[in-house]
């Protein structure tokens, strides 16, 4: 296992209450700091946007919140990947297993996800249409298995019309497809 990977996954595969973490099913869902306005909230499933959103928010001592879908997309990607592209095609908005119940306290919003189908996933979606992100500023952070951004920018402009959103930080992650298709290549 490469450096990087064994990092990502040692990182991923910690418990919440390990990398500081205060998630309640409450609703509360984010980390608390005394003078925290900086809040992460992002949606990973390989663990690639995770690790730049422990980075965010250790270095703007930032809230964080991983935003999950109430019910789980499967672990195999091509079943993921086909049920993404229904729900964004029909226009479904995942259900979040919590919401942002303070979000009145955060002015600057580092938001996170990887890139589906040539747009930001149905989770994030969920996410900008269900807070009121008026006023605030939205600070995109995405990954991408090398075909850029897509519409993703404009999905969240449309979505939360009343916020600053900042050039974003984006990154080619795709070494989950790369694998795939080296798996199905040696096989033959």
């Amino acid at each position: 296992m490469q450096k990087s990977s064994a990092r990502r996954h040692f990182l991923t595969s910690l418990p919440l209450a390990a990398i500081g973490l205060a998630m309640t099913s409450a609703g509360a869902g984010a980390q608390q700091t005394p003078s925290a306005n900086t809040l992460v909230a992002y949606f990973t499933r390989t663990g690639n946007t995770r690790v730049i959103a422990l980075q965010v928010r250790r270095a703007r001592q930032a809230a964080l919140i991983e935003l999950q879908p109430a019910e789980p997309y499967p672990e195999d990607y091509e079943e993921t990947v086909a049920q993404a592209r229904r729900e964004t095609e029909q226009g479904f908005l995942s259900p979040l297993v919590q919401l942002v119940a303070n979000l009145d306290q955060y002015r600057e919003i580092f938001l996170g996800f990887p890139i589906w189908g040539t747009t930001a996933p149905p989770v994030i979606r969920s996410f900008l249409r269900s807070h009121d992100l008026s006023g605030k500023i939205i600070r995109p952070f995405i990954t991408h298995g090398g075909y850029g951004l897509g519409n993703s920018l404009e999905v969240i402009s449309s979505l939360a019309p009343r916020a600053t959103i900042e050039p974003p930080f984006s990154l080619e992650a795709d070494q989950e497809r790369r694998t795939m298709e080296q798996v199905r290549s040696w096989l033959g």
